[in-house]
């Protein structure tokens, strides 16, 4: 990819590009300059995966008011009610939206197309076949490239949040870009990095999906929220790459059966396999336990023959094409399933306008805790999620954001270093991380996946700190890790892009599997996401949210409008 010239400062800095991030991108004022970062290409992105759809009740037999309690039910009591009911009332206007921008949802003649998902009373879920995330960021990208005002920077990797010491407010980021880390300064910084799937071994999120922005506003300082939470969709398929089977299919009529043909999750629940997702998971995992004799290798099957074959080819060509590759024909067999890790329900703590506790710092969608979610997501509610919220970033007063002194408005940049380690010293710490990147997934999906106790998490905890000090000893964790917003580094290192992704983003893995392994242990109960084998009950005395900043964790109350957040 060729250079390209960045300016050392933004009035708004957006990082991640998903559909968080390029539905804000493109609600921010056309006066204000916006730099728009992402680590790898705007095309590249958890919502680009996403087949189910987009809720909204546009419907005439559905109503707002049935989707805050569908979304509240889902949510098992942790649900922040007005951000509910701000998510579900802005729902038909913000389709509306999307349609204008050119998303081609499927129609019904000239009607929109609706399909039923679980835990939904009513069919009121938006699709473009099955790959409706990548229609939307499809069209998204498309806008975004258009506008003169917004800037692009594509393999660009978020390092840190440059704070303001004197005030704690968020002046900009550390970037690294083309072989050299700069600090880039901006009214206001944007986090819409999405989730952290890959701390787990079984995930459907992609690669990038490393909890970036949740790691990195911890370290500086954010209020986070409910952090055991993580959905863990029941129907990934069972062959590498964990690409996922849409819920839609289940709602289309596919039936989840064991080797047998028996469709055993009525066992779990009377409504089956349209339970919530956490119900089927753990139907699945339950069931396994009792009859597979490898846990590791075991699978279900999901059987889409119920469904008329003109129906299957028309909403699911994708999982169609997926399923041959392996060998699979979706009209004659069924499709070996099992559970992954999917979304992750906490995150940054933010109100309504998707302010933290940080001035300055803003965070959407999926890296964010807006309250809409609770302890387990209702199905396509995370799109919707991305785009109501992104609107919402248009309301903000930048004029009030300060960039700080005038007099330190340039970055200064004549304390930069120049770094070419020698080639066995890089290949020993290239072999560390890999290491630790390779088996860190591994433990979190042991002891933090769909069914947890205490003693296998703690010793994870312990495992993870020692990593965490294996990490902090590495030479170029030392370097990186003392640098100060007025220094920067040129690496003269080949294939430095791909050796310092590695890093960064082990070290947000090690931080991302600490939160969530810590939060895990911390709530002694089991609710929505979070299931405890030695604490198998919902405890009403949890009708709390987990709150965590730096390394304190506390029981917070529920909030009511998001108006106000609590400092701890």
């Amino acid at each position: 990819m060729p250079d390209i010239n960045i300016p050392n400062q933004f009035d708004v800095l957006v990082v991640g590009a998903g559909a968080a991030g390029l539905y804000t991108a493109l609600c921010l004022p056309a006066s204000l300059r916006v730099g728009l970062i992402t680590k790898e290409t705007v095309s590249l992105s958890a919502s680009d995966w996403a087949q189910g759809g987009i809720a909204a009740a546009v419907a005439p037999e559905d109503s707002p008011q049935l989707h805050i309690e569908d979304t509240l039910k889902a949510g098992a009591g942790l649900c922040d009610i007005a951000a509910v009911k701000f998510l579900a009332e802005q729902a038909p206007s913000c389709i509306q939206s999307l349609v204008n921008l050119g998303v081609a949802f499927d129609r019904h003649d000239s009607n929109l197309a609706l399909t039923l998902e679980a835990a939904h009373s009513r069919p009121r879920v938006l699709h473009a076949a099955d790959t409706t995330g990548r229609e939307v960021t499809t069209t998204l990208t498309d806008q975004v490239l258009r506008r003169q005002n917004i800037q692009v920077i594509q393999q660009a990797l978020a390092l840190s949040l440059w704070i303001e010491p004197q005030t704690g407010q968020c002046l900009g980021t550390s970037l690294f870009y083309q072989g050299k880390i700069t600090w880039i300064r901006a009214r206001a910084v944007i986090l819409a990095t999405g989730g952290g799937g890959q701390v787990f071994a079984q995930t459907t999120n992609p690669e990038v999906s490393t909890g970036d922005g949740v790691a990195i506003a911890w370290r500086a300082g954010a209020i986070l929220r409910d952090l055991e939470f993580v959905q863990f969709h029941p129907t990934a398929l069972s062959k590498p790459g964990r690409f996922l089977i849409s819920e839609a299919v289940r709602g289309e009529g596919a039936h989840l059966v064991d080797d047998t043909g028996r469709r055993f999750a009525f066992d779990y629940h009377p409504a089956g396999e349209l339970a919530p997702r956490d119900v089927v998971s753990r139907a699945i995992f339950s069931h396994l336990q009792k009859t597979a004799a490898d846990m590791a290798t075991a699978n279900v099957w999901l059987d889409m023959r119920p469904i008329p074959a003109d129906k299957i080819r028309h909403r699911f060509p994708n999982i169609i094409n997926v399923c041959q590759h392996w060998g699979i024909d979706v009209f004659t067999q069924p499709i070996p399933v099992s559970p992954a890790a999917h979304y992750w329900m906490g995150g940054i703590l933010t109100d309504v306008m998707n302010a933290t506790n940080i001035p300055g710092l803003y965070a959407i969608g999926e890296t964010a805790s807006t309250g809409v979610h609770g302890a387990n997501r209702l199905a396509s509610n995370s799109l919707l999620e991305c785009i109501v919220f992104g609107a919402q970033m248009a309301n903000v007063d930048y004029e009030k954001l300060q960039l700080g002194k005038q007099e330190s408005a340039n970055i200064i940049e004549t304390e930069s270093l120049a770094v070419n380690p020698s080639l066995i010293e890089w290949e020993n710490q290239q072999r560390q991380l890999k290491e630790i990147r390779q088996n860190l997934p591994r433990v979190v999906w042991q002891s933090a996946g769909i069914c947890r106790e205490k003693s296998s998490l703690e010793n994870a905890i312990s495992q993870v700190a020692s990593w965490q000090e294996d990490f902090a000893a590495l030479p170029l964790s030392q370097l990186l890790l003392s640098l100060k917003p007025t220094q920067s580094v040129n690496f003269q290192q080949p294939q430095i892009e791909k050796e310092l992704r590695l890093w960064a983003e082990t070290r947000n893995l090690l931080d991302v599997a600490e939160l969530i392994l810590k939060s895990a242990v911390f709530r002694t109960e089991s609710r929505g996401g979070h299931y405890r084998l030695d604490y198998p009950q919902t405890d009403p005395n949890w009708q709390v949210h987990t709150l965590v900043q730096n390394q304190e964790w506390v029981m917070g109350n529920i909030i009511s409008g998001g108006s106000t957040l609590p400092f701890m």
